[in-house]
C-alpha cells in the first residue's frame, strides 16, 4: 500500500498562484506514474494533470494547460502541481493519485492509491 498526504491548498483570489505538494511512502516511489484529481461541490472527481514515472510524459485537462504544470522529485518521493492565474471555477479539494506502471494515465479508476485531499478556494 501506498499512502498519499496532500497539502498546500488554501483560500486564493483569481489570478493569484498555489503549488500544492503531495508526499509519498510505502514503496519506490520511481516505479509509480502519478496524478492530481480535483472535485467540486456536486460533481465528479475530473482528471487535472498526470506524470509518467521518470517525468517522460505530462498530460492536462483542456482548462489548465497553459497554467497548471506538474512535476515530480524522485529523489524526495514528492509530486507538485503548480497552479497559476486561479480562476473560480478552480475551487475543489484536489487529490493526488498513484498508479503503478508506465506511461500517463487520465482516469480516475486507472488509479489504485489515493490521498484524503487539499481543498483550494478561489473566494472572488
Amino acid at each position: 500500500q501506498v499512502q498519499l498526504v496532500e497539502s498546500g491548498g488554501g483560500l486564493v483570489q483569481a489570478g493569484d498562484s498555489l503549488r500544492l505538494a503531495c508526499a509519498t511512502s510505502g514503496r519506490s516511489f520511481s516505479s509509480f506514474a502519478m496524478g492530481w484529481f480535483r472535485q467540486a461541490p456536486g460533481k465528479e472527481r475530473d482528471f487535472v494533470a498526470a506524470i509518467s514515472r521518470m517525468s517522460i510524459s505530462t498530460d492536462y485537462t483542456d482548462s489548465v494547460k497553459g497554467r497548471f504544470i506538474i512535476s515530480r522529485d524522485n529523489d524526495k518521493n514528492m509530486v507538485y502541481l503548480q497552479m497559476n492565474n486561479l480562476k473560480p471555477e478552480d475551487s475543489a479539494v484536489y487529490y493526488c493519485a498513484a498508479r503503478s506502471g508506465g506511461g500517463v494515465f487520465l482516469h480516475r479508476d486507472l488509479y489504485s492509491y489515493w490521498g484524503q485531499g487539499t481543498q483550494v478556494t478561489d473566494s472572488s
